[in-house]
């Protein structure tokens, strides 16, 4: 099969065109014929040696989140799924089992059916990013009703909390640019400020006291939680973001990992993708063999949704 990896670490010059053997479905795993795979910032951290990494020889394939047709189904397997129906899976990357590949085998827990009425690229660009923002909500663990702010709220992580924190019947309080600040509201933003130092003081102006919680997916969560209340809580994207605790707030990152076999979860992206309630963004679709392209357009930044990569 043709995949796309790494057999040594560094810029996007280093992903190259791979002969791989196709991997076969053991059991309780389902293999997936790979059609679009979306870049994460993940990947590019797999690209440099710095995430990831196994004890499992080169070469290294990113990728996170894919969709396609399921291929093969592995003994054991206890699916409605069948060969030929479409899917997507979030892919936990270890050595050459990454989504940059035409195919895919991962446990059967981390896949399920491709939403209806979104086309292959839009539903690779929904499982870990998606899952990412279910976990951080998870994380804060508020009642509807509560009142959230959000950093990041035109990103693709971002979009989802804003979108995923209205179905749970949240209050949201985001920041965009100005060029953003329409898609922000679009996604269901409350209240859209401006980005940048003043955001914290508008926040507080909005909500005396403080909001309840916060999810930072901009890596801002330690100037941010000046705007959550005394016993707040916080959520991180941005891995090793901390908070002041002087206050009682509870600091959390995400780690999605943690979520990738989380059906229930996965499957319920998928329901409220096809309600049209959370709608994933694609920035830019590249064949697989630009994949330093599109690794080169994620590290750039100001991306307003996932670069994502067909096969």
């Amino acid at each position: 099969m043709k995949a796309v990896g790494v057999t040594e670490f560094g810029g996007p010059e280093v992903l190259r065109v791979l002969e791989l053997p196709i991997p076969a479905a053991g059991p309780s795993e389902i293999r997936i014929r790979v059609h679009a795979a979306a870049v994460n910032p993940i990947d590019t951290l797999v690209r440099q040696g710095i995430a990831f990494v196994s004890d499992a020889e080169p070469p290294y394939v990113p990728g996170m989140e894919a969709a396609g047709v399921v291929d093969q189904v592995g003994e054991g397997v206890d699916t409605d799924l069948e060969v030929g129906d479409r899917a997507m899976a979030i892919a936990v990357i270890s050595g050459t089992h990454g989504a940059y590949a035409e195919y895919l085998v991962v446990p059967a827990e981390s896949v399920v059916r491709a939403p209806v009425g979104l086309t292959d690229v839009e539903a690779a660009a929904l499982p870990m990013t998606g899952l990412t923002a279910r976990m951080a909500l998870d994380l804060l663990d508020l009642p509807a009703g509560a009142t959230i702010a959000v950093t990041g709220a035109a990103g693709a992580v971002g979009g989802f909390v804003v979108q995923l924190a209205k179905a749970n019947g949240f209050r949201v309080i985001a920041d965009a640019a100005a060029k953003d600040e329409q898609t922000v509201k679009d996604l269901g933003g409350d209240v859209v400020l401006p980005r940048g130092e003043e955001f914290v003081e508008l926040v507080l102006r909005e909500v005396p006291g403080g909001v309840d919680g916060l999810v930072d997916t901009a890596g801002i969560a330690e100037f941010v939680s000046r705007a959550v209340r005394d016993g707040g809580r916080v959520a991180s994207s941005v891995k090793g973001v901390q908070v002041p605790s002087d206050r009682g707030i509870v600091s959390r990152n995400t780690f999605v990992p943690q979520y990738a076999r989380e059906h229930g979860k996965l499957d319920g992206l998928r329901q409220l993708a096809e309600e049209g309630r959370i709608t994933p963004r694609v920035a830019r679709t590249l064949p697989a063999d630009q994949a330093a392209e599109a690794h080169r357009l994620r590290e750039a930044g100001g991306i307003p949704g996932r670069v994502v990569l067909t096969f």
